[in-house]
């Protein structure tokens, strides 16, 4: 019987279609769903790109759940970085992850990518109807303001910004200290070591 019900789960799951944003999650999680929601507004003029800022610019609503968090997130002018930041930890990108946690397509812990989501990912491409990007990312756009815009937004993982925070304080505090013993004494500015 349990082997008729994992046969059963594995025929819904396999008749389950995937959303474009479904296949960004597994090809590159939370940066690369918002990556290609950046591409697919500006692309189809509901966002402007210009150096490090992005705007929406009104229009029609996009259907898309994160399209439109999107939008509602830059009515004025706001840094790429900060807009695609805040995007990448919404409910809306969020949600994703966790559905494709419940269909069993990543892990529930940290959103890795299981078997069944690497084969459904490599279906995906194989298929050939989702862009490039959705796959490889803004490298693979041509040159200009919209891959320009969208590369200049990539962030640190999350959590390592806080890190490195937290470690430049603790370098901070820790300079004032004699480090004589581990060759990199105060005084001098260079390479330290013994004199």
């Amino acid at each position: 019987m349990r082997m008729y019900f994992r046969r059963a789960t594995a025929a819904v799951e396999a008749r389950e279609a995937l959303g474009v944003y479904d296949v960004a999650y597994l090809a590159g999680g939370p940066r690369r769903v918002v990556e290609c929601a950046v591409i697919a507004l500006a692309d189809g003029g509901l966002l402007r790109l210009r150096a490090s800022r992005v705007r929406s610019v009104g229009g029609e609503l996009p259907a898309h759940p994160v399209e439109r968090a999107l939008v509602s997130a830059c009515p004025q002018s706001s840094s790429t970085e900060s807009v695609c930041g805040r995007l990448r930890e919404s409910p809306e990108v969020e949600e994703i992850g966790d559905r494709l946690a419940d269909r069993g397509l990543v892990t529930r812990a940290r959103h890795q990518l299981t078997r069944a989501g690497r084969q459904r990912l490599q279906a995906a491409e194989q298929e050939g109807s989702l862009p490039a990007y959705v796959f490889d990312g803004p490298e693979v756009l041509p040159k200009g303001t919209v891959r320009r815009g969208v590369m200049e937004a990539q962030l640190m993982p999350s959590g390592l910004g806080r890190a490195m925070v937290r470690l430049g304080k603790a370098l901070d505090h820790d300079s004032g200290s004699d480090h004589s013993d581990f060759g990199c004494g105060g005084g001098g500015g260079g390479g330290g070591g013994s004199d």
